[in-house]
């Protein structure tokens, strides 16, 4: 993502926003709420004038419009985020209008920014400056490709050959081998090899035989799970913070074991709306966990708000990941405070 404040005073302003990548888009969709008003260059069908009764056909051009927001809408499988709402500026105000932004297209937003607005972007912008971060998994006869996205890990493809995970030969495991590294080939940031046993550290040889560029940005992970739970072992040991300094992931898992921790021990701890918000008022809130999709909840958001103004520290946490949706099944917000409350 690439960032540039055109106007600022007492938070309310105009932020240049350029999503370059799938992410930024999922960024998006969370900084653009209903309300918002957003300036962006769209087509608009457009009547030519002709001698005739009707006009034979309507024309879309290049406009530049400025929609004041009632929906949002990100769609992860096709590269897409749905900006819907009412033109205010440009050709035919007073009309709905939907803009359909993809990566490379730039955008104007004029809202008033929240603190946890301005650390997003902040994220998405540092993020921007790495390349994507994949993880292997990779067992006896079978490898799992995963691209981290930063609302979660996405699968990538599967790579299998034998018929049976036990039984592979030094042929078979070349041959999984060989696959494999054409899976990734194209990775251009950091890749992370992960698994149990010694198949893992016999394919980062490999690698560094047949591709040393890529091996300069690989790391051998000991994991005691396969497929996506290997993944997850591997944000939680913080693997991806030191290869990237920093990856929020890896936060999320941390925060929300602690959570379940303090939980099950009845710790210092508060989950739900309500007793977040007792937290808060008390002045006893360190650090409040809200899930993206609850941020748009007005209540949710006045309550950050309130949190952030006793310097309380704001994790969003991502649905789309597995920290997120255990926080969801919880009420959504959760507070690890600095001493118990009744």
């Amino acid at each position: 993502m690439k960032a540039e404040v055109r106007e600022m005073k007492n938070q309310f302003g105009e932020i240049r926003l350029f999503p370059e990548t799938l992410d930024d888009l999922w960024h998006l969709s969370h900084l653009i709420r209903p309300g918002d008003l957003v300036f962006a260059t769209t087509f608009r069908g457009v009547e030519m004038a002709t001698d005739k009764i009707r006009p034979e056909k309507v024309e879309k051009r290049p406009v530049r419009l400025g929609i004041r927001v009632e929906k949002v809408e990100f769609h992860q499988h096709t590269n897409r985020l749905r900006v819907s709402g009412i033109i205010e500026s440009g050709v035919d105000v007073s009309a709905h209008h939907t803009l359909n932004l993809e990566t490379g297209f730039e955008i104007s937003v004029i809202k008033r920014w929240r603190t946890v607005d301005c650390e997003r972007i902040r994220r998405a912008v540092a993020a921007s400056e790495y390349g994507v971060v994949h993880v292997v998994s990779i067992e006896e006869g079978e490898a799992q490709v995963y691209r981290l996205r930063q609302f979660g890990p996405e699968w990538v493809t599967t790579v299998t050959v034998g018929s049976s995970k036990g039984a592979g030969t030094g042929s078979s495991r070349s041959a999984l081998f060989e696959k494999t590294l054409e899976a990734v080939a194209g990775v251009t940031g950091p890749l992370v090899v992960a698994g149990p046993g010694f198949v893992k550290d016999e394919f980062v040889g490999y690698v560094k035989t047949r591709d040393p560029d890529l091996a300069g940005r690989t790391a051998a992970v000991e994991t005691r799970r396969v497929g996506r739970g290997a993944v997850q072992e591997v944000i939680g040991q913080g693997v991806i913070e030191r290869l990237l300094g920093d990856l929020h992931l890896g936060r999320e898992v941390t925060l929300m074991e602690e959570v379940l921790l303090r939980i099950a021990t009845g710790g210092a701890v508060a989950y739900g709306i309500r007793d977040v918000r007792k937290a808060v008022t008390y002045g006893a809130a360190e650090t409040v966990l809200v899930t993206d999709t609850l941020l748009r909840d007005e209540e949710a958001a006045t309550l950050i708000e309130q949190a952030e103004e006793i310097n309380t520290t704001i994790v969003v946490m991502s649905t789309e990941f597995e920290p997120g949706e255990r926080l969801e099944a919880i009420g959504g917000m959760a507070a690890l405070l600095r001493y118990r409350i009744e």
